[in-house]
């Protein structure tokens, strides 16, 4: 990622910022104007940003050609609304799941003088999407498109956490319920749609396409997002907390991650009884416990297979979409995620 598009990505923050603080729908005062920032400041840009600059990227590969300006706004201004999304559904997923970090600093909510506020915020983030859109798309013929993008893509993903969050139903730790099929689907729609699908999306949007003719290019681009959160399953039991930034709980928080679905899957009666036993509590000893079950049942193997047969798959099916930009786009997304270690 040249360093040159990424900060031409931030000033573009800076400019929907301003606006976003001056939006003349609502009077502000000094106080509510600085509280939006403060707030935006924190939980907006702070991430690998992968997600917004991933829609110029797959535009530019579209096109084919250089960008011109006014192109390149418009797609940094999608890019971000998807990190604005990314942003709200953090704020509040961190609160669900009393979490204390985020991006290595305190999670909104954490902040003394905010608390609770911070559902309103995580509110007022996904009106700025709308806010956003309306500014700079209202005039374009696929403006009513991009609205139903970014509602659909919520639902899905609204509806994702909703069941992850009875699966995990805390003080019901029953490990019958985790099977690969509910894996797949709580990492489908909770994380794939929205990491993987919508930037993408927005990318074809932009260039003139209809979504409904790339139903192919959406089912890839979801089995990348399944194949990405095993990675995180995976890296974060087995990957080092100095290279992926942050020490792995899985384990100890009754995580319907594939590592659990995959052990499951190929331990007997003895195995079973130990994860059930131990899988889901904070001590450290039933932790290791754990580890030691996943060494012995070769996890680390099992995973290796299933990243190669993954790959070959996806490559197989990238390549036999009839448009050679549209597979570019496609292997290029697929290429920053192989193999990753963080």
């Amino acid at each position: 990622m040249s360093s040159d598009l990424k900060s031409k990505f931030l000033q573009v923050y800076e400019v929907l910022k301003s606006e976003l603080i001056h939006d003349p729908s609502f009077e502000f005062d000094d106080d509510s104007r600085q509280w939006v920032e403060r707030m935006l400041d924190y939980n907006v840009p702070g991430g690998k940003l992968n997600r917004g600059l991933s829609v110029v990227d797959s535009y530019k590969l579209l096109k084919g050609e250089e960008l011109t300006e006014d192109e390149v706004f418009l797609a940094c201004a999608l890019g971000w609304c998807i990190e604005w999304l990314q942003a709200y559904f953090l704020v509040l997923d961190d609160i669900m799941d009393e979490s204390h970090t985020r991006r290595g600093q305190p999670c909104w909510f954490r902040l003394p003088k905010v608390g609770m506020i911070a559902v309103n915020d995580g509110v007022v983030l996904r009106n700025h999407i709308s806010r956003i859109l309306k500014k700079h798309f209202r005039s374009k013929t696929y403006y009513v498109d991009l609205l139903d993008l970014f509602n659909e893509v919520e639902f899905q993903t609204a509806s994702g956490q909703m069941i992850d969050l009875i699966t995990t139903l805390v003080g019901e730790k029953d490990l019958s319920k985790y099977s690969l099929s509910i894996h797949r689907r709580i990492v489908q729609y909770k994380t794939a749609y929205y990491s993987f699908y919508i930037p993408v999306a927005c990318a074809l949007l932009m260039f003139g396409e209809n979504l409904d003719d790339h139903v192919q290019v959406k089912d890839v681009l979801v089995e990348m997002g399944t194949y990405f959160q095993v990675q995180d399953d995976y890296l974060d039991c087995f990957g080092a907390p100095e290279v992926i930034g942050k020490i792995g709980t899985d384990i100890e928080d009754f995580k319907c991650s594939w590592l659990v679905v995959k052990a499951l899957e190929l331990s007997n009666e003895e195995q079973k009884k130990l994860l059930n036993e131990n899988y889901g509590r904070k001590d450290p000893g039933s932790v290791a416990k754990v580890k030691e079950l996943y060494n012995s049942l070769n996890l680390q193997g099992v995973f290796e297979e299933y990243e190669n047969k993954t790959y070959e798959k996806l490559v197989k099916s990238i390549e036999t979409h009839p448009s050679k930009p549209v597979q570019a786009v496609l292997k290029s997304f697929l290429a920053k995620i192989y193999k990753r270690q963080k």
